[in-house]
C-alpha cells in the first residue's frame, strides 16, 4: 500500500480530481471533522457532492473521524492563527500546541495496524489522506502521514 495526501485550497474542481486520477487513487481517506466546506468555490468537496463524485470516478470513501482533530484542538490552532495574523487558507505550518495536543489525544489513540488492515481487506493499494489544507505541513494529515511513514509506508503529497 501506498499513501498520498491532498488538500483542496487553491485547487479548482477539474485540478483537484485529476490529481485523484492522474494518481490512480482507488481510496479516498476523509480525515476532515467536518466533512463541509463554506463557500461555493469548494463545494464539490461538501460530503455528498465529493461522495457522489468519487462513486463516479470508482474511487471508495471512507471518513475517518477518529483521525480528526477534536474541536478544542482545532481551537488551539485558530487562536494560533489569531495570534500571527494568519488564514486558515494560507496557514504554512501546524502551532506547536496544535501537534502536540492532536498527538497526545489523537495520534497516539488511533489504531493503525487495525486501519491499515482493513485497507489491505479492501484491496486498496493507493490512498489518499484528505482534508482541506493546501501545505500538508498546515494540516494534521502531515501528522498522519509521518506516523505512516515510520510504519514503513511510502508517503507522497500531491
Amino acid at each position: 500500500m501506498e499513501f498520498f495526501t491532498l488538500g483542496v485550497y487553491h485547487s479548482n474542481e477539474n485540478e483537484f480530481f485529476k490529481k485523484l486520477t492522474d494518481n490512480r487513487i482507488d481510496t479516498f481517506c476523509d480525515i476532515r471533522q467536518r466533512r463541509g466546506v463554506r463557500g461555493s468555490e469548494y463545494a464539490f468537496v461538501n460530503s455528498n457532492r465529493l461522495q457522489a463524485k468519487l462513486n463516479d470516478l470508482e474511487i471508495r470513501y471512507g471518513h475517518v473521524i477518529e483521525l480528526a482533530p477534536t474541536t478544542e484542538i482545532r481551537d488551539l490552532q485558530k487562536i494560533a492563527d489569531n495570534q500571527t495574523g494568519e488564514h486558515k487558507r494560507d496557514r504554512n505550518r501546524l502551532s506547536p500546541i496544535f501537534k502536540s495536543k492532536y498527538i497526545e489525544n489523537v495520534l497516539s489513540k488511533f489504531d493503525f495496524e487495525s486501519f491499515t488492515e482493513k485497507l489491505e481487506q479492501l484491496g486498496s493499494a493507493r490512498i489518499v489522506l484528505f482534508c482541506v489544507e493546501e501545505n500538508p505541513e498546515a494540516c494534521h494529515r502531515s501528522l498522519v502521514s509521518e506516523k505512516l511513514h515510520d510504519l514503513g509506508y511510502k508517503i507522497t503529497h500531491l
